[in-house]
């Protein structure tokens, strides 16, 4: 019986592997223009930035969005020499001249970005595991495989 229940959790491991395809995407993200070509000649400046009124708190929501989109910087609410940094990569990116400084429709746009991103990240994370009860990680799933393959199998013993 061990074995029979050994054997099926292997198949169980074997069959559910391709669920568990999880890390970093190796794949490049788009480069995108920006929509407006009037956004891409305003260049940003320490001025146009000081003009949208960026408090502590609005600069942290900044750092997060700029983290959920895959460019990592320190939360701090503070535009130190990295985040500028940060914040002139994702500028490239985007076909904005790199000055690490934002003006208004660039925050905008980084803004949007990151909330749509924030939005698919909570949905991929909600699937199915919200509201389970009982299947708690890998250990939790892999046990309801085995009972699910060994409820099926022994149950057609007995159907016969």
């Amino acid at each position: 019986m061990r074995a029979l229940i050994l054997a099926l959790t292997i198949l169980a491991i074997v069959g559910s592997a391709h669920s568990a395809k999880a890390g970093l995407s190796s794949t490049p993200r788009e480069t995108l223009a920006p929509a407006d070509t009037a956004i891409a000649t305003d260049e940003a400046t320490q001025e146009t930035e000081e003009q949208i009124g960026l408090t502590k708190a609005k600069r942290r929501q900044v750092q997060r969005g700029l983290t959920r989109l895959g460019f990592d910087t320190k939360v701090n609410g503070k535009f130190d020499e990295s985040t500028r940094a940060v914040i002139a990569r994702w500028q490239e990116e985007h076909g904005y001249p790199t000055t690490g400084f934002l003006n208004a429709a660039q925050h905008k746009v980084l803004t949007a970005e990151a909330g749509k991103s924030g939005r698919q990240d909570r949905r991929r994370a909600g699937r199915g595991t919200r509201h389970s009860r009982g299947v708690g990680g890998p250990i939790g799933a892999i046990g309801g495989a085995v009972h699910g393959v060994v409820g099926g199998v022994v149950g057609g013993l007995f159907r016969r």
